[in-house]
Order: C-alpha cells, then structure tokens, then sequence
C-alpha cells in the first residue's frame, strides 16, 4: 500500500506543468541576457511570459567568470563594468610594444557576479519574467511548442510546457569541424605589494611567454588599479594543461616577465573556450534554440563571446516582441566564419606562425579598425587590406585545401 502511495504522489509531481510563452534554459551570459532584454514591457509591441531556469548550487551552475567586449559610449551593462581601456597594448616575442589608442571604443571588462547582480535586481522588479531554481532533464517538441521536464533539489519533478525554448547550456559534445583549437586559460586576479601596473593600458596579448610545441601561447593582464589586475597565461593548442601547468605557467608569467614581485592571489578563474569552424545548429527542433556559445556566438578566431551574445539575444527579443518566429541568428557573418576557418587551420596545420601573424596585425594595422575587423564590423576592401598582412603563402595554401578536409568529431575533451 505505501508503495502504491508513493507512485501516486510521484505521478501527481509529474502532472504539475507550468505554462509560459518563453522558457530560458541556463542563467550565464546568454540566458541573463535574453531574459533581461525581455523583462519590460516596450510601448506598441507584445510582451511574452517568460520562465528563467537557473540550475540549482552545484556542478550544473557555470563557474565565476570574466567577459570581456569592446564598444563605443555608453553600454546596457556598464553599472557591472569592473574597468574599462581606451588604450590597448600588444607585446611581440622580442621588441618594442604595440600601443593603440581605440577611442570611441572602449574595452570593458565584466566579472560574472557582477553582471548576475545587476541583472538580478532587474528582474526582481519585472511582472513578465519569473525565475526557477531546477535542472532542466529533457527538451522535447510537442504540439504547439516544446516540454521541459525540470527537476528540484529536493528531487520533485514538474513540466515546463512553452511555446519557445531557448537552450543556453553548453552541448555535450562538439559538432564535427576540419578544425578545433581550445582556448585554454587560467588567470590570478593579485594584488600588489608595490605600484606595478598602468591603470590606463591593457596588454591584451604579450607574447613573451614560453611557446608550446604546438599552438600559440601569451599573458593578458587587465589593471584595475596600480596594484591590481587580472593577470593570465592563455594558450591555442588541442589539449589543456593540468592544474599544476596552469599554476606554474602563470607563476612563470608573473615572476619572470612581468617581474610582478611579492603578490598576493585575491581570486582565480579558469576556462576552455572552443575555436572551430563547425556548424553550429542554433534550432534544435520545431520550438526549441540554442543560443549563447552553445548557439554559436563565440568568435572562431578570438573566442569573445559577450558581444556576439549581445546581438543574438536582441535579434530574439525583437522578433518575440513582433509575433516572428525567433530563430537567433548567426552571431557572425558567413565572411567572418570563413576567414576565421583559414586563419585555424593555417595556426593548426603550424603553417603561420601565431605569435608572428598577431603581432605585424597589430603592428601595421591601427588597433581600433583590427578590434572593429575582429567584431566583424569591417566592410569587404577593409578586411582584404588587413589580410595583405597576414603570411599569404600559409594562409592560401590552408584556403585552397578547406574545401577537401572531412569533418570529423572533436575527440579532445
């Protein structure tokens, strides 16, 4: 009898369906985005319910992160911006600094909890957009929209039944590409014992860094202050380093190039960021999207992300708003993901030498016109003068033979 109770109950759970207009899978970068685009109401368009599923503390929930993006004047998240540059400044291997000046652009640097915070008081106040602590377990089509299948901490289960979902976790696996790079990364946010850095300047890729067998590798280092910075140790290869690389890679970094001297570690952060040329579906069925890096935002050839999600998730709002179906649409052009195929597989193949193709990019190109070529903001004649000075035999030679690679599965981790 107890038996038959507990099935009754459990049955009972399942048939509890929540219904919403929009339902947001995910509460990083993409699905607080989407979600806050959509939290008020804008004068002569509609307004959608909206469900925002925010998987519960644990190893589901994305860790603290950084984003970084460029752009001019005032931006929708700026009370979250932790720093900004107007100057940006690139290290070769040897040699003097490329220092750029990228006035109106801005480069801005938004940590995680920030950004989560502000968009978290936003959403407190909107009548549209409702929060949910659950992990999301299934997605499937139904008639007349999609069904989520939600599971609470303490085990309950209930349906999510929604017109459109839009899914921004990260897939399981990557499509099938001719070309994946990892972006591999690990950073200390420290603190000083003297005045070592320039407040003013960002150095967004220093190349003296010890060079892996394959790939490329650099610092980063973000100053917030005289003795504070997010300071990195960033790699293109195939595989990640083990915990204890990282750690020495950075310690390295900061002792014997930067000559930082005695530091102390506030915080750090670590990521693997995907650079291919697969196809990234961004509509996964009738009702259901991916959006975010998982539909695609993520820049091939740099892995920024923030700024691609910025477009994405207004093209969706804006097409929700107008009774259109919203399907997100590419974050880059189709020129952008071509260049940016050429460009992995001339780096992968070791036929350009990155650290070399980075550093005469910046150097004979003016900074503010590469992070516009890099954000695919340029007009066709301005990206083939910037391609005149990259290495033309590697990367013909990588173009011509990207038409006959097979696309196989990433078989990295």
């Amino acid at each position: 009898m107890l038996a038959r109770c507990g099935c009754a109950e459990e049955r009972e759970e399942r048939a509890v369906v929540l219904d919403t207009e929009v339902a947001i899978i995910g509460a990083g970068a993409a699905g607080l985005s989407l979600a806050h685009r959509l939290s008020r109401t804008a004068p002569g368009t509609r307004t959608p319910s909206v469900v925002l599923v925010d998987a519960p503390p644990g190893p589901t929930r994305p860790p603290r992160r950084t984003w970084c993006f460029w752009e001019a004047g005032e931006g929708r998240f700026d009370a979250a911006v932790t720093a900004a540059w107007r100057h940006l400044r690139v290290r070769p291997p040897s040699g003097r600094p490329v220092d750029g000046d990228i006035a109106p652009l801005r480069y801005k640097m938004i940590r995680s909890d920030d950004f989560e915070h502000l968009v978290a008081h936003d959403l407190a106040s909107s009548r549209v957009v409702r929060r949910l602590e659950a992990t999301a377990e299934t997605v499937e089509d139904v008639p007349g929209g999609a069904l989520v299948l939600l599971r609470h901490a303490d085990g309950r289960t209930r349906s999510l039944r929604a017109r459109w979902v839009f899914d921004s976790r990260p897939p399981g696996s990557l499509p099938a590409a001719r070309t994946t790079l990892l972006q591999h990364f690990h950073g200390w946010f420290v603190r000083t014992a003297r005045p070592v850095f320039d407040p003013r300047t960002a150095d967004l890729m220093d190349f003296r860094t010890p060079q892996p067998a394959d790939g490329l590798s650099f610092g980063y280092v973000l100053p917030v202050g005289r003795r504070e910075a997010l300071v990195e140790y960033t790699e293109f290869s195939r595989r990640p380093l083990t915990a204890d690389g990282y750690t020495s890679a950075v310690r390295q970094y900061t002792e014997e190039v930067l000559r930082l001297g005695e530091l102390r570690v506030l915080a750090t952060e670590t990521g693997v960021i995907p650079m291919t040329d697969a196809v990234i579906p961004r509509r996964v069925g009738a009702s259901v999207f991916r959006i975010g890096a998982a539909g695609g935002a993520t820049r091939p050839s740099t892995g920024y992300t923030f700024a691609g999600i910025q477009r994405q998730t207004g093209a969706v709002a804006a097409a929700l708003r107008q009774g259109r179906t919203p399907v997100p649409p590419p974050a880059h052009s189709a020129r952008s993901r071509a260049m940016d195929a050429v460009l992995l597989r001339a780096l992968d193949s070791g036929r350009a030498d990155g650290p070399a193709l980075f550093s005469r990019l910046f150097t004979h190109v003016p900074m503010r016109r590469l992070l516009r070529f890099l954000d695919g903001g340029t007009r066709l004649h301005e990206d083939l003068t910037i391609g005149l000075h990259a290495p033309i035999g590697p990367m013909l030679r990588s173009a011509l033979e990207l038409p006959a690679l097979p696309r196989r599965p990433f078989d990295g981790p």
